[in-house]
């Protein structure tokens, strides 16, 4: 079973993480959250820390490029098989980071590869 962290997790419907967890939880994939914000979506808590998500086989992330930098040595930490950057999430600099570390990178929308059976 591929293990999904949605990272940037949003209570509010109209966030594409939102989205994403409903649609990874309707695929019947172990889905967890992360956010700046604690909630339930979908019967998945949304967590304010990262303690707890390692082993992990994806993350995908739904935070732009800014914010994801305060979280590099964390999202490395975890060692994930992928992360899967979401439009709006492309950063360059990260890809390195992560394939130096072994980790799979893929430039996709977690909705259109669950939509077309390639997640």
């Amino acid at each position: 079973m591929k293990s999904t962290l949605v990272f940037g997790a949003s209570v509010r419907p109209d966030r594409y993480s939102n989205l994403a967890i409903k649609r990874l939880v309707e695929n019947n994939i172990e889905t967890t959250g992360f956010g700046l914000r604690e909630g339930v979506v979908a019967g998945v808590p949304i967590k304010t820390t990262l303690n707890g998500f390692a082993g992990q086989h994806t993350i995908t992330l739904y935070m732009n490029p800014s914010r994801q930098k305060a979280f590099y040595d964390d999202i490395i930490r975890l060692t994930p098989e992928r992360v899967i950057f979401n439009p709006g999430t492309e950063n360059p600099e990260f890809y390195k980071l992560l394939e130096d570390e072994g980790i799979k990178v893929e430039v996709a929308c977690t909705l259109v590869l669950l939509a077309t059976g390639q997640f």
